[in-house]
């Protein structure tokens, strides 16, 4: 099991990691050695709860397809273990994102003071625009 937070667990074979070669340079070893790993997560058919699985697929994320699938490529480090524990530990952070309930925006006003600044604001402006103009004889 994976632990995200103390009341929400997932279970290790609903996450596919597959380990593939890295990009980018890493001298000889890089063409042999598979050692970055490539996680997949089906958000859609996971155990998560549905509200969570609401927010994550709300979520403008990069990382998360149309599909639903969540999709985090670890290559950071040399090692294929210390990426695998990156991965989960990248995805565990996406739930996590996605577990708090957003605060409701409570709407305000400006007041009286900040008003009169910036229409004094805008007074001046527009009258160093009026000074950049054509002088007149």
């Amino acid at each position: 099991m994976i632990e995200i937070s103390r009341n929400l667990r997932i279970a290790e074979s609903e996450v596919e990691l597959s380990a593939v070669r890295a990009q980018g340079a890493g001298g000889q070893n890089v063409n042999k050695v598979a050692s970055a790993i490539h996680l997949r997560f089906d958000i859609r058919a996971s155990s998560l709860p549905e509200e969570v699985k609401q927010r994550l697929l709300a979520l403008r994320d990069r990382r998360i397809s149309s599909d639903g699938v969540a999709v985090i490529k670890a290559q950071r480090f040399r090692t294929q273990e210390k990426n695998r524990a990156d991965a989960l530990e990248r995805l565990c952070a996406l739930i996590e994102k996605a577990t708090g309930t957003p605060r409701k925006r409570i709407a305000t006003k400006p007041s009286r003071a900040a008003k009169e600044r910036r229409l004094k604001n805008k007074t001046r402006r527009g009258q160093v625009k009026v000074w950049r103009g054509k002088v007149s004889e």
